[in-house]
C-alpha cells in the first residue's frame, strides 16, 4: 500500500511540473519584480522633477507655463496607485502609462525651452540634475525592456498546451503589455546638449 501512495505521490508531482503550474508562478513573480523596477526608475524619475522645476526657476521664471505643464503632468503620475494588481487591469495599466507619457513630453517640452538660457545649461545644479534625468530615463528604458519580456515570456507559456489547461483551471489570464502612442519618442531618452550653439535666425 506504501509504495502504492509513494508512486501516486510521484505522479502527481511529475504532472504538476509538466502541466506548467511551476513555471506560471516563477514567471507571475518575475513580472511582478521586474514590474517594481519600472515604478521604482518612474518614481526615481519623478522625484527629480521638482529640483529640477526650481532650478530652472531661478533663470527663467517667465516660462511659466511651461513648469507649470512638468509640475501638473508630475503631480499626474503621483495621482496613480502603480500597484500590482494594475497588471492584470489594462484599463488601469493604460492610464498609468499616459500619466507618463504625458511628464515626458512635459519634460521634452522643458528641455527646449532651457536651450534658450546658456547660464541656465552652465549651472552646475542643473547641469547634475540632467544628468541624473538622462541616467534615469536610460534606466527605465532597461526596466520596461525586462518588464515587456517578461510579460511576453509568461503569455507564451499560459497560452502553450499543455499549460494553456493548467492556466484556465486556475484562472491564469493574460497580462496587458506596454503600448504607447509613440513608442519611439517615450522610450529615448531626452537629448542634454551643453554646447552653446547660437539660436537659429528667424
Amino acid at each position: 500500500m506504501r509504495k502504492i501512495l509513494t508512486v501516486l505521490a510521484a505522479l502527481a508531482s511529475l504532472s504538476l511540473t509538466n502541466c506548467g503550474y511551476n513555471a506560471i508562478q516563477s514567471q507571475d513573480e518575475q513580472i511582478k519584480a521586474n514590474w517594481s523596477e519600472v515604478v521604482n526608475q518612474y518614481q526615481r524619475r519623478a522625484d527629480l522633477v521638482p529640483n529640477l522645476v526650481n532650478s530652472v526657476k531661478g533663470f527663467a521664471q517667465q516660462e511659466k507655463d511651461v513648469l507649470l505643464g512638468v509640475t501638473n503632468a508630475r503631480a499626474k503620475v503621483g495621482s496613480i496607485q502603480a500597484t500590482p494588481e494594475v497588471l492584470n487591469d489594462p484599463a488601469a495599466l493604460q492610464k498609468f502609462q499616459a500619466a507618463q507619457g504625458e511628464l515626458s513630453s512635459a519634460l521634452s517640452r522643458l528641455l527646449v525651452v532651457t536651450e534658450n538660457y546658456p547660464q541656465l545649461k552652465s549651472d552646475a545644479l542643473f547641469k547634475d540634475l540632467m544628468s541624473q534625468l538622462e541616467g534615469t530615463e536610460n534606466r527605465i528604458t532597461v526596466a520596461r525592456n525586462r518588464y515587456i519580456k517578461s510579460v511576453q515570456e509568461y503569455n507564451v507559456t499560459i497560452r502553450s498546451f499543455p499549460s494553456n489547461l493548467t492556466a484556465m483551471m486556475f484562472g491564469y489570464k493574460e497580462k496587458a503589455n506596454f503600448t504607447v502612442e509613440n513608442e519611439k519618442e517615450i522610450s529615448t531618452a531626452p537629448r542634454v546638449d551643453f554646447n552653446t550653439a547660437p539660436a537659429p535666425s528667424k
